[in-house]
């Protein structure tokens, strides 16, 4: 395939849903094979760079999910080659190895995801449906850019209308992003029955309590939309522990509150500044202003501002929603718990502002209440 395709042949690319899958270890590649292809993907399967490259000679692919340790040639060598020489095809590496070094080496070399084994359906899916919905975001920005020179020439009109265009294309990759945060979160917060309603209510208690506190409009933006990806280190904790209905022992204590840090290590390292705040919103928001939280015993403005304020928000709304473990506690009777931990879990400061906007707070309370279900959760 050439770098530069005619127009005709780029938008059939747009709609296209064929994904080379390459890696190795047969079950795994079959594994991947089976799951896109009960999702409406073409899938073609590969065990080898060199079996792949012959598989991108015969046909055109929109998405290469790859394997990173290979026989002879790496999935990273053989990547970098792919994104050269087939720019319309995105990829997604996939690896058992954790290590933010190497998945910050995938993203810089243009990798759109980075899959960690053993993976779950989900993950996989999210990652491929948001690679797609990205290049063809892309595409079409390129597509226009190339006929933007001809446009100005001819009429005005259309310069502006492209304009338009592109700052749609802006909006809908930003709505795109968020509305990925948001499913994962949900998905970590399903696992042990909380609600969609959960992570509304915290994304709107943490932006108030930011901008009540004077942070700025970019800042408070950003933890609105991070700030549901709290408790996303859930996904790594054992099913056995996080639905138990009893008391926690000291060993399932410190198994759950892991989560945290796991929350931390997936989102963590980053080029994108919502993950970054995200993960510092992991891991500190169990942290307590008088140094006894987890998982580091951070004390005072040691804690970030961001888990500071989603400490206050999730500790809240832990008390005034039912767990298996307890009743939902009445407003001013949560309210009143919380003052008492002023100074002790809280930043008094941040407290005062929260205490002070207990009618925004409330609008909030009701307007995300939990609907009826049978399930309830337990919050660590």
């Amino acid at each position: 395939m050439t770098l530069l395709l005619d127009r005709t042949n780029q938008q059939a690319l747009l709609d296209l849903k064929r994904v080379l899958v390459i890696d190795d270890e047969e079950p795994i590649r079959r594994l991947l094979g089976y799951m896109l292809q009960s999702h409406g993907y073409e899938t073609v399967l590969a065990a080898d760079a060199k079996e792949a490259r012959t598989r991108l000679e015969e046909t055109s692919f929109a998405l290469v999910l790859c394997d990173v340790n290979m026989p002879g040639e790496s999935g990273m060598d053989l990547v970098r080659a792919i994104l050269n020489q087939h720019p319309h095809t995105a990829a997604i590496m996939v690896t058992g190895l954790d290590s933010s070094v190497l998945a910050n080496a995938a993203l810089d070399m243009g990798a759109f995801g980075y899959v960690i084994k053993p993976f779950e359906s989900n993950e996989v899916l999210i990652n491929v449906a948001n690679a797609l919905r990205r290049r063809r975001l892309e595409m079409e920005s390129r597509l226009h850019r190339e006929n933007l020179e001809d446009v100005v020439r001819t009429r005005t009109m259309a310069l502006q209308q492209a304009l338009e265009w592109l700052e749609r294309s802006e909006k809908e990759l930003r709505l795109s992003r968020e509305e990925t945060i948001q499913r994962l979160a949900i998905a970590a917060e399903f696992r042990d029955s909380a609600t969609a309603q959960h992570i509304q209510r915290m994304s709107h208690y943490c932006e108030l309590l930011a901008r009540r506190y004077g942070l700025s409009n970019e800042r408070c933006d950003l933890i609105r939309t991070a700030s549901p990806m709290h408790d996303i280190g859930k996904i790594g904790t054992p099913d056995h522990v996080l639905l138990k209905p009893g008391k926690f022992t000291q060993d399932e204590f410190n198994v759950i509150a892991q989560h945290a840090e796991i929350g931390y290590r997936i989102l963590a390292g980053s080029d994108a500044e919502i993950l970054n705040v995200a993960a510092t919103i992991a891991l500190t928001h169990h942290e307590r202003w008088d140094g006894s939280g987890y998982p580091r015993k951070l004390k005072g403005e040691a804690i970030p501002i961001e888990g500071r304020i989603a400490s206050i928000a999730d500790a809240f709304d832990a008390l005034t929603t039912a767990r298996v473990y307890k009743p939902a506690f009445a407003f001013d009777h949560a309210v009143d718990l919380m003052s008492k931990h002023r100074g002790e879990h809280f930043d008094p400061e941040l407290l005062d502002v929260f205490l002070a906007s207990l009618g925004d707070i409330k609008r909030i309370h009701e307007a995300y209440a939990d609907r009826p279900s049978n399930g309830l959760s337990r919050e660590s």
